[in-house]
């Protein structure tokens, strides 16, 4: 398990000693360890986005495949200061119904998506393994690919619901450094770090085919948790050979409790880190989400992304017009086919459906 060998010493030293001369070129970048999170010259980020976009298309052609959230409910036992379904949040809370989730899941599929990722809060009592058993059946044989971000789960949980047809899981870290992990994360089962750290381990052991990572920058220095991203990925991907792996770069750009601080990452550092990681993994799958804004998000689509969401809602049953809290709110608020006409001008093919279950068994 990777809470094993993780070191945030080491971590803060590997951050503690990058450095890059303003003359190197990319590849100067790419042969120093953690090098290409340094501050970068303007001819340097350019160059860095050419080598990007080359290795995108190379590996990737002009493609982007879509997918969008569904929120089955906000109820949550977790105490977090950035998020609309903290528990102490004075909020109405709400699950869907089994009409609901076939009203929601129906409206999607009719707008023509076909990949969903089911999220909920961490609710052991309201939204555990008995409620997932029992949604999957009824939304599974409507679509092509069914993701989860929910609470981590045990080993066996994930393989109960692999039968179930649950194709991938999304966990982020939120952050690699535990300091400011234990700052935000103030009382309920998320307050366990290594064991949130061992999701990813705990998935692909189970047999799940696709595992989504990433951190939720602006909860700590960005730099530090690129580099722990970095090493959690290599160790993924050395552990783990047949699963599929990706991540995503969500910003936080507000917070509920002011007494917390936040750790702003500008457009151009995004900008740096999405090519960053595509010249680091050039198989690496890279979605970028709503929370962004419809100009950035057109401009990052050669440098690396290839997954998009789009229509996103972030409050249970939203879709068939459920007025609950949201989880937060999001930039770009464009149509599905709005972003797909965007992306032919472009010259790129858009996917909604990459994946069957036949194909898999």
């Amino acid at each position: 398990m990777y809470s094993t060998i993780f070191s945030f010493k080491e971590t803060l030293n590997r951050r503690a000693h990058i450095q890059a001369h303003p003359d190197w070129t990319v590849d100067d970048l790419l042969r120093e360890p953690y090098a290409i999170f340094s501050e970068l010259t303007d001819v340097q980020l350019e160059q860095l986005a050419q080598r990007a976009q080359s290795i995108t298309t190379q590996r990737f052609g002009h493609m982007m495949r879509f997918f969008i959230p569904l929120y089955l409910s906000n109820e949550c036992f977790n105490n977090c200061t950035y998020c609309g379904f903290s528990y102490d949040r004075k909020i109405d809370r709400y699950t869907l119904t089994d009409q609901e989730i076939n009203d929601n899941v129906d409206l999607l599929v009719n707008k023509g998506f076909q990949h969903l990722l089911l999220l909920t809060g961490e609710s052991a009592k309201n939204v555990d393994m008995t409620y997932f058993k029992h949604v999957l059946p009824i939304i599974r044989p409507k679509v092509a690919q069914l993701g989860m971000e929910v609470q981590p789960l045990s080993i066996d949980d994930y393989s109960e619901l692999i039968s179930l047809g649950l194709d991938s899981v999304t966990v982020y870290q939120e952050t690699y450094q535990k300091d400011h992990y234990m700052m935000h994360h103030l009382s309920g089962k998320k307050r366990r770090f290594e064991y949130r750290l061992d999701t990813a381990d705990r998935a692909a052991i189970a047999g799940v085919f696709r595992i989504n990572i990433g951190a939720l920058f602006g909860l700590s220095d960005w730099v530090f948790d690129a580099i722990a991203l970095v090493d959690h990925l290599n160790y993924l991907y050395q552990s783990y050979w047949k699963t599929q792996f990706s991540i995503s770069f969500p910003r936080i750009t507000s917070i509920f409790d002011s007494t917390r601080t936040l750790w702003p990452v500008s457009d151009r550092q995004l900008v740096q880190l999405v090519c960053a990681f595509r010249c680091l993994f050039p198989d690496l799958g890279i979605t970028l989400s709503t929370r962004e804004s419809a100009s950035l998000r057109d401009g990052l689509i050669h440098l690396g992304v290839t997954d998009m969401s789009a229509e996103s809602m972030t409050s249970p049953g939203a879709y068939a017009g459920i007025d609950a809290e949201p989880q937060f709110s999001i930039s770009d608020k464009r149509s599905l086919n709005e972003i797909k006409a965007v992306l032919l001008t472009k010259g790129f093919d858009t996917v909604v459906k990459d994946w069957d279950l036949s194909l898999h068994q």
